[in-house]
Order: structure tokens, then sequence, then C-alpha cells
């Protein structure tokens, strides 16, 4: 991580986590390449998550090829924002961890 993500990055680990919305996310992977924490993962959205959206949404996301970020390592987010800024969807919001 250089000193520029550093300085970014004002909490601790695990304070702030990211929340990505299925409705919206079409799994370009802008959020994974600009994470100074390797908190996201581009894949093949869960059958469970599939199930939950409209059906519109559904279309939407056989169209960008079932593709949308996870966040497995949510716990290392430091809060930086800079997948909230890369996301060209809006797909992700920053808020305290449960």
């Amino acid at each position: 991580m250089n000193n520029a993500s550093t300085a970014a990055c004002k909490q601790a680990p695990g304070v702030i986590v990211p929340v990505v919305s299925f409705k919206h996310c079409e799994g370009k992977g802008d959020c994974a390449v600009v994470c100074p924490e390797d908190v996201f993962e581009i894949r093949r959205i869960d059958t469970q998550d599939y199930e939950r959206l409209g059906t519109l949404n559904r279309f939407k996301l056989r169209v960008h090829g079932m593709q949308v970020a996870y966040t497995p390592n949510a716990d290392a987010c430091r809060g930086c924002g800079l997948c909230v800024t890369a996301c060209p969807e809006r797909a992700i919001t920053l808020a305290r961890a449960k």
C-alpha cells in the first residue's frame, strides 16, 4: 500500500465496511482495482442473492454476465472510500460494521 492510500484510510480495519447493492452492481471490477486492502472479489452472483432480486434486476445481471462484487475481506476495510468513487454504477456505500 502506498503512502497516499495510507493517508486516505482514516479508520482502523473493520470499523467501516463496504456494502454492495446487487440491484446496481454490474461486476465491472473497478472497486477491486482501486481497493488498497483487497476487500473485493468479482464473481458469479450466488443463487440465493440472485433469487432475492426482481425480474428487471435479474435480466440486467444476465446481460452483464451474472458477475457482481462480493466483500470476502470486508473486515480489512479502512474506510478510504476509493471503491465508492470508482464504482460507475454507484452500487457501493460505506457503513459502520455491525
